[in-house]
């Protein structure tokens, strides 16, 4: 299996377009290849490629910033000398001067399948600009971890955010390279767009469903750090959107929730009277954290972790959006006057709460805090939406 990337230096077929052209690359920590080279080494070091400017995404280039809303400064590289532009600090989408500096872009970021995860909207703004400017981009595919399954609802008209980019379900079972031709259909971008299809990628093969068993996990970003994370965060990032911690400042982030004096027994016998089929494909387990920083910093706080790994997890069953959902309506439930929903600024949206920019509507949180709503409510809300985007992307699948 090779990725995009490994392709691009082992064939000059595929790298003569580059010949005479000034290349940028977009890029982060995940960006590496089998033998964990970074993408801006291994380009830098092609005597064919002209490796003229580099750009990081939300957390930088390294990524080295913890948290949302922390932005990078742009800066020069110390052994390239070439500029790095932050594309998560004075603007998110790229300048007039940034895409002055690179005549094709180079996308290698290593994704989650989520539509809440920033590089997904900074594709899509990359892609924009370069139709605007007359500057080509080219995917360097990667695999996306959470597989092929769909889930969520779809994204809302007057809800797009850095969050949301488009009209999309939360768990969307594209690679980025797919979700470029996606982008470059919806919104109807004149671009010269291309991608360097992975090789010998089967996003149904066990173990990894998604994830090939031969390749080292890198974080994308400092919370992603495993496949566990990266099967969940379709649910747990809602977390985000709650005064319920979701494990920062633990070593084990968006992997659980919790909060002090919690009772997560009763939490999970809960979760299993509402919607039990819901809880399939996976194992949850009670916690106990303290949280180093973030929500609850230096209390303890008592939840539930899941585990959608080992001999229990069924990649088709296993349902994170579901589960974060059932989990939000347990507790409601048995807290009925608690102050679950955070209001403040979420990914420089400031008007709306933090949940509703992460489901791109008001329906999830609304089915919790409806005490005669049910299960089959909110499937009657999401299913369709599912259905529709199986069927939108259909045609766009390279793998």
């Amino acid at each position: 299996m090779n990725l995009g990337i490994e392709r691009l230096l082992a064939d000059p077929a595929l790298r003569a377009p580059l010949a005479g052209k000034r290349v940028a690359l977009l890029a982060h920590p995940a960006s590496v290849t089998r033998d964990l080279t970074h993408s801006m080494d291994a380009l830098a070091d092609c005597p064919e490629i002209n490796l003229a400017a580099a750009f990081g995404p939300q957390h930088g280039l390294k990524g080295d910033k913890q948290d949302n809303m922390v932005e990078t400064a742009d800066e020069t590289d110390p052994r390239l000398g070439i500029p790095v532009f932050s594309l998560y600090g004075e603007v998110r989408r790229p300048s007039g001067q940034m895409m002055s500096s690179f005549d094709v872009l180079l996308v290698d970021l290593q994704d989650l399948g989520c539509r809440i995860y920033t590089f997904v909207t900074t594709l899509l703004y990359v892609l924009e600009a370069a139709a605007e400017h007359g500057k080509a981009v080219w995917v360097l595919d990667r695999p996306n971890p959470a597989g092929r399954p769909v889930e969520g609802t779809l994204l809302e008209p007057g809800w797009e955010s850095f969050v949301g980019a488009g009209p999309m379900v939360m768990r969307h079972g594209l690679t980025m390279g797919e979700m470029g031709q996606w982008f470059v259909r919806q919104f109807k971008l004149d671009v010269d767009y291309r991608v360097i299809a992975m090789e010998g990628y089967d996003p149904a093969a066990a173990p990894g469903f998604g994830w090939p068993a031969d390749r080292l996990w890198i974080n994308p970003s400092p919370n992603a750090p495993n496949l566990n994370m990266a099967r969940a965060y379709a649910g747990t990032v809602m977390l985000e959107g709650t005064t319920l911690s979701e494990g920062r400042g633990t070593t084990r982030p968006l992997e659980l929730f919790g909060a002090p004096g919690l009772d997560p027994r009763a939490i999970a016998s809960e979760m299993e009277r509402i919607a039990p089929h819901w809880l399939t494909g996976c194992r949850m387990r009670e916690v106990h954290f303290e949280p180093t920083f973030h929500k609850h910093a230096g209390k303890l706080c008592s939840g539930l972790m899941v585990h959608a790994e080992g001999d229990a997890y069924d990649h088709g069953a296993f349902k994170p959006w579901r589960w974060q959902a059932l989990a939000f309506k347990a507790f409601r439930n048995l807290h009925t006057d608690y102050e679950l929903w955070r209001d403040f600024p979420y990914e420089y949206v400031f008007d709306k709460l933090a949940i509703d920019v992460i489901n791109g509507g008001t329906g999830l949180r609304e089915w919790v805090d409806d005490a005669g709503a049910e299960a089959g409510d909110l499937d009657a809300i999401a299913a369709p939406d599912e259905a529709r985007w199986r069927d939108e992307i259909s045609d766009l699948l390279i793998y």
